[in-house]
């Protein structure tokens, strides 16, 4: 192989006098005639589907453009016009919202105008790998609309049941609260009436006779009034009463 053989060629077929027309060109390219570049990733060896990537291509041989290629897929090819950079010359490809199809291994070639097609040692390979996000779960298909209705109907239904019955159970509720604060009112009265029986048994006769007086309304008041006949007067007593001299009150309790 020379650089002089490089280049685009196409075939046709000719019978008799006709000639069939071109191929579409095929373009021979011959590498290895000048030192190899160096590819590197600007960003992580291994990256997430929908990432950009920018592989850097760079050599300190002065090359006018560089060749991106991927081993995979022989029809991919990219072409860059390099820049000066550190006594070199370098360029930055882009791999935009990269999927799995685009990991795999990648190299790099460094090439001149006059030469577009004579290329340079490739690079050593550089793998790109690409991991795709986990699977959603699948998604549950919208339910029919009748059936949304027929829901929706049994939701209303549920709730016009279910109000009633709360209010049952909240009466029950109240009932039963009720008969347990009455019972237990009747319990403590009850306690209260044995407990005052038990102490006026065991108090005697005079106590118990004070603390009945002690009842206002178990007790009567008697008024007793003495009456002393006027000096003078007391072979012939007069129709009309005399003065009193003393008034005396008893009380008197009621068995």
């Amino acid at each position: 192989m020379k650089p002089d053989r490089t280049g685009l060629y196409c075939c046709f077929y000719q019978s008799g006098e006709h000639k069939s027309q071109l191929s579409d060109p095929l373009r021979l390219v011959m590498t290895g005639s000048y030192d190899k570049p160096s590819l590197s990733n600007m960003n992580a060896k291994v990256v997430a589907s929908g990432h950009d990537v920018k592989l850097q291509c760079f050599s300190r041989i002065k090359f006018d453009k560089f060749i991106l290629t991927k081993e995979e897929a022989p029809q991919f090819t990219r072409t860059q016009s390099s820049t000066a950079q550190d006594n070199g010359q370098q360029t930055t490809f882009h791999l935009d919202h990269v999927t799995s199809t685009q990991a795999g291994t990648y190299r790099c070639y460094g090439s001149f105008n006059t030469d577009p097609d004579v290329w340079s040692h490739p690079s050593d390979p550089l793998q790109l790998e690409v991991t795709e996000p986990p699977l959603d779960p699948t998604p549950t298909e919208p339910e029919h609309p009748q059936a949304m209705d027929h829901n929706q109907t049994q939701d209303h239904q549920s709730i016009l049941i279910g109000f009633p019955v709360a209010i049952v159970l909240l009466l029950l509720l109240s009932l039963l609260l009720f008969f347990i604060l009455h019972h237990r009112h009747r319990k403590a009265k009850k306690n209260a009436t044995e407990t005052k029986r038990q102490q006026q048994q065991a108090a005697g006769p005079m106590d118990r006779l004070a603390s009945e007086a002690r009842d206002p309304q178990d007790v009567t008041y008697i008024q007793v009034a003495f009456n002393a006949p006027t000096p003078g007067t007391a072979s012939a007593p007069s129709l009309l009463p005399g003065p009193t001299q003393a008034s005396e009150y008893a009380t008197v309790a009621r068995r």
